[in-house]
């Protein structure tokens, strides 16, 4: 049940902790995993203190165990080392502080390690985490290359160092964390999450030295495998050498077997770029010439026909067939009038010939009444007396019958 207090009646210190000790007392004893952070073993005491950090997250729990635990490992207990501990919490009410009071401790083996990220590789890999079609491609240069590395690692300067010697004016923003040990997730996790954040940065390189399984152990925490499949930003792994191969490697957009090989990843060599482009020019140089060798041959070859050699030669024929029918027409025309001349001249000779004035000409006259005009054919049209006018060839004359 719930305890009621109130301002008026509140409840004292030690009701309170003798609470909290009854409540922490009924989880019982319970199997948990971490990493030891701190083993304090102080001589002649039988305890030894230990810290469990999560490997995942920053949280932590203080330990004791029996000496004799201790001393019955295979190996020595170092910090960072990964354990499982069967402990039970309990509740000091005269410090107010809790502690894990273990009887059982074991250290996790090599072996257990790799059954254990097998597992997390199947379930990580059932989710679609490492499917090929979700990778992303690199950039061809980025503005800014991101580095999550070791504080003044080897790493961190072969990456730098080669990227620059490639790409001198690549740059970059570092973000220097612990790379092993228990806080190497969290502080990893939170550098790819700014790096994430920051506009300018287009990739973002994770890289550490080789190491044993259990100093490479936090590039295969489940954690850090999602802060990476979250990323928008593409991502290299580039941890340990070519034989190491984290959960990292497989979440990557792209993996390098070395740092070295990230630096080769991330940007492009300019001497190359700077001869594949001097290339393309020579090739595009060629292939403008060759194009306009052959068009200039193929121009040569027409100018070389005869319409075009000498383009004037179909003209002048048409020219002198035009002037033939010129000719000719204008010597039809001519003759066809000198024709049309000599009809009419003898058509003139044919009607002079045949007109009353012909007749006239060779002394005849015509004889008309003056009265009435009429021709005299007989004698009797004109009795004596009838006034005559005679036509003559060159005039007319007057007359009388007699």
């Amino acid at each position: 049940m719930p305890l009621e207090t109130s301002p008026e009646s509140p409840a004292p210190v030690r009701r309170i902790s003798a609470l909290l000790a009854q409540y922490v007392g009924r989880l019982g004893a319970v199997w948990l995993e971490g990493q030891v952070t701190q083993c304090t073993r102080r001589p002649g005491t039988r305890t030894a203190f230990l810290t469990l950090r999560d490997a995942a997250a920053d949280v932590s729990l203080p330990v004791t165990v029996p000496v004799d635990v201790l001393d019955a490992l295979p190996a020595p207990l170092r910090e960072g080392a990964a354990v499982v501990v069967h402990a039970k919490p309990s509740f000091w009410p005269a410090r107010g502080t809790l502690s894990m009071a273990a009887d059982e401790l074991r250290s996790v083996g090599v072996g257990a390690l790799l059954a254990r990220l097998e597992e997390l590789k199947r379930v990580l890999s059932a989710e679609g985490l490492f499917a090929p079609e979700r990778k992303r491609p690199l950039p061809f240069l980025p503005h800014v290359v991101g580095l999550v590395c070791g504080r003044a690692s080897a790493a961190e300067r072969d990456v730098v160092e080669n990227a620059r010697r490639r790409w001198p004016a690549v740059r970059f923003r570092v973000e220097e964390v612990a790379v092993q040990g228990p806080n190497a997730v969290t502080e990893v996790v939170g550098a790819l999450q700014r790096l994430e954040a920051d506009r300018e940065v287009d990739v973002i390189v994770v890289t550490r030295g080789g190491g044993s399984v259990e100093d490479l152990l936090p590039f295969s925490n489940e954690a850090m495998v999602r802060a990476v499949a979250a990323c928008f930003t593409p991502v290299v792994s580039a941890i340990g050498h070519e034989v190491d191969a984290p959960l990292l490697d497989l979440v990557a957009d792209v993996r390098a077997s070395t740092p070295t090989d990230a630096a080769k990843r991330v940007v492009p060599d300019m001497e190359e770029e700077l001869a594949r482009v001097a290339s393309l020019r020579e090739r595009a140089f060629g292939a403008v010439s060759a194009r306009v060798s052959r068009e200039q041959s193929g121009l040569d070859a027409l100018r070389s026909r005869p319409a075009l050699a000498d383009p004037y030669r179909l003209l002048d024929a048409h020219a002198q067939q035009a002037r033939d029918l010129r000719d000719r027409a204008r010597r039809c025309f001519w003759a066809r009038v000198d024709r049309a001349s000599d009809e009419l001249t003898h058509a003139r000779a044919r009607v002079t010939a045949l007109s009353p004035a012909a007749t006239l000409e060779r002394g005849y006259a015509v004889v008309q009444r003056r009265d009435d005009g009429h021709v005299v054919r007989h004698p009797e049209d004109a009795p004596a007396g009838t006034a005559l006018r005679l036509r003559l060839a060159e005039g007319e004359a007057a007359a009388t019958a007699g």
